[in-house]
């Protein structure tokens, strides 16, 4: 099973990044978010990526152009040029990096990439946000079903955080905790591919079709999109600020996303 990332909007709100770079290329502990959320479905055994690329797509295919490069061990000899491969990584993915234009919305991304799909069940996510979400859970409860789709419902993170109080006293003080009521899209989407039928028609150009506008609530009305509900942990990277709390939990080793070695 292949997964898809969306990796080609411009990611406005995080203007402070993606004035130079893409935002899934936009680093968490020195590594582009793209890499850790890549590295979320390795763990599980989805191993082939397409990612959807637009605003300054081309340094998302450097980045892989490169990546062998930069992710094994080498001998330089400056003299004559050569070089000798001294040890290999295990990374084994394979990635198909597709320009789906730079303004296109969502919908129009997806409707581009049938063709690299081969009619099989597909998963897909958002190229700006990691959880802790058992991708195993949600293939058995995809399978389970026959409607089209299924969407990872999250809990979105708390804007404050939250004090449990007793008689005056705080018994227990959580810093910025997920929220206990209310579901949201958290992306990690699997779908079969009669999903296509719901993009005849869209304009890749018209913000208003996006995946989810045009989509996923035309899904929802025809009773062919079920919710994998993930009570664990989510997070987007919208802004400065989600970057830092992110970048913060991996620098203490307290990123509940690494399920990887």
């Amino acid at each position: 099973m292949k997964a898809v990332i969306l990796a080609g909007g411009r990611g406005t709100r995080l203007a402070e990044e993606t004035g130079i770079r893409p935002k899934p290329m936009v680093e968490i502990g020195g590594k582009p978010i793209l890499w850790h959320i890549m590295h979320i479905y390795a763990h599980f055994g989805v191993t082939e990526f397409v990612v959807a690329a637009g605003y300054k797509g081309e340094m998302i295919k450097e980045y892989f152009a490169n990546f062998y490069l930069h992710n094994n061990d080498y001998t330089f000899d400056l003299k004559s040029g050569d070089r000798a491969l001294l040890s290999t990584g295990d990374i084994d993915w394979k990635v198909s990096v597709v320009d789906t234009g730079l303004d296109t919305n969502t919908a129009g991304r997806v409707a581009q990439l049938r063709d690299h799909l081969a009619d099989d069940d597909f998963m897909l996510t958002y190229g700006d946000g990691v959880a802790n979400v058992d991708l195993a859970s949600l293939q058995a409860f995809h399978s389970g079903h026959d409607k089209l789709a299924t969407v990872t419902a999250v809990r979105p993170p708390a804007r404050f955080g939250a004090l449990d109080i007793a008689d005056g006293a705080v018994k227990r003080f959580i810093e910025k905790p997920q929220t206990e009521s209310g579901w949201i899209n958290g992306g990690f989407f699997l779908f079969r591919p009669g999903m296509f039928d719901y993009l005849t028609g869209i304009d890749p150009d018209d913000e208003h079709q996006s995946l989810e506008r045009a989509v996923l609530e035309k899904m929802s009305a025809d009773g062919q999109l079920m919710a994998h509900q993930h009570a664990g942990f989510w997070h987007p990277m919208d802004t400065l600020r989600d970057r830092q709390v992110l970048e913060k939990l991996w620098n203490t080793e307290q990123a509940p996303w690494k399920m990887w070695s």
